[in-house]
């Protein structure tokens, strides 16, 4: 059956798949600004919001054949936004609480005090490794066979980042070098 509405006809005898996204479509037409702006409200970012807004539109579409039959099937739709919106901020709410407890457990590092910041510093600018074998010598008094294991490199080779970083220190900082040490 066919009812004329003004200068247009529209279909009211249908009930099928047809109709029923058609009437999905105009509610998602009308509706999904209003949920995404209400989700922006109560969650304050406006792409948790859209994410939200479109979780409970795909929800309305799901269940579209239940809730097409209510009087106010936006209303549903804006329920489900709602109680999304509420989980997503309880979740904040937890993982801030969670981060914020571990965060006053941790232990602060302590602050290293090196006898001389300009040593240190002129270490710092050497190639990598050479840095890193005169660090573990001379801050952690290892031997070069220790510092071949921690690195995963040869003794030899050790010796010879050894030699050649002190060799650059001595230069940088002006000092002679002890030809015995090297």
């Amino acid at each position: 059956m066919v009812e004329p509405v003004g200068d247009e006809e529209r279909s009211v005898a249908g009930s099928g798949p047809e109709l029923a996204l058609a009437s999905f479509d105009q509610l998602f037409a009308a509706e999904y600004r209003r949920v995404v702006g209400l989700a922006a409200v109560l969650c304050g970012r406006q792409t948790v919001a859209e994410e939200l807004a479109l979780d409970a539109v795909v929800a309305g579409f799901l269940h579209w054949e239940r809730i097409s039959r209510y009087d106010d099937p936006a209303a549903w739709v804006r329920r489900v936004a709602v109680n999304l919106t509420t989980s997503v901020m309880r979740r904040r709410t937890r993982e801030a609480r969670a981060l914020l407890r571990t965060a006053l457990r941790r232990e602060r590092p302590v602050e290293l005090q090196l006898p001389d910041p300009s040593f240190w510093e002129a270490v710092r600018s050497l190639p990598a490794r050479q840095a890193q074998c005169i660090a573990l010598h001379y801050l952690e008094d290892r031997p070069p066979s220790e510092i071949a294991v921690l690195l995963g490199i040869a003794e030899p080779t050790v010796r010879v980042h050894l030699h050649r970083g002190r060799t650059a220190l001595a230069t940088r900082l002006g000092e002679d070098i002890d030809e015995e040490e090297t």
